[in-house]
């Protein structure tokens, strides 16, 4: 019997940000941020063409600091994990009625990250990341995370060995 094994499940819940900077462009029409983070994934942080996966709610009160608590179950395969810069990019947006969606920052979780900083399937970790700005350099501000693995499943739970009569 040959043993199938599916991708790796990764928990990911996006709990804050901190000390988000303002788009000075934005605030010339507006004053209120109502930041959300589009999380997606890609195997290069030069590929434009980003899979988006998830969306957190916006925060309507947080203002610069944010809070979300929204979880997400990711599903990766295990070519994700092959490339060579893999990772889940967490991409902080603010909406305003009249222009639309306008970029705060950005940060990317390794995979590195994800595999390992744990102890053993099902810990969690709690991690923080610097924002950057839309061209890459060093922007303002801190996301928080917390990142699960859990334990990939097999589809087929057959058993090796000498079977014992009774």
């Amino acid at each position: 019997m040959q043993n199938n094994i599916l991708p790796p499940i990764i928990e990911i819940t996006i709990i804050s940000a901190q000390n988000i900077a303002k788009n000075k462009s934005y605030f010339t029409f507006s004053r209120r941020i109502r930041p959300f983070i589009i999380l997606s994934a890609a195997s290069s942080a030069r590929n434009k063409d980003l899979q988006r996966l998830y969306e957190t709610r916006e925060d309507e009160n947080g203002g610069v600091n944010p809070t979300w608590g929204d979880k997400f179950r990711l599903s990766l395969t295990h070519n994700f994990f092959n490339q060579r810069y893999p990772g889940i990019y967490l991409q902080l947006y603010t909406k305003h009625l009249l222009l639309g969606q306008s970029q705060l920052g950005w940060c990317m979780i390794p995979a590195s990250d994800i595999l390992n900083r744990f102890s053993h399937v099902g810990s969690t970790q709690f991690l923080s990341y610097r924002l950057r700005s839309g061209d890459g350099s060093r922007g303002q501000g801190v996301v928080n995370v917390a990142v699960r693995l859990e334990e990939s499943l097999c589809d087929d739970h057959s058993v090796i060995g000498i079977p014992v009569k009774l």
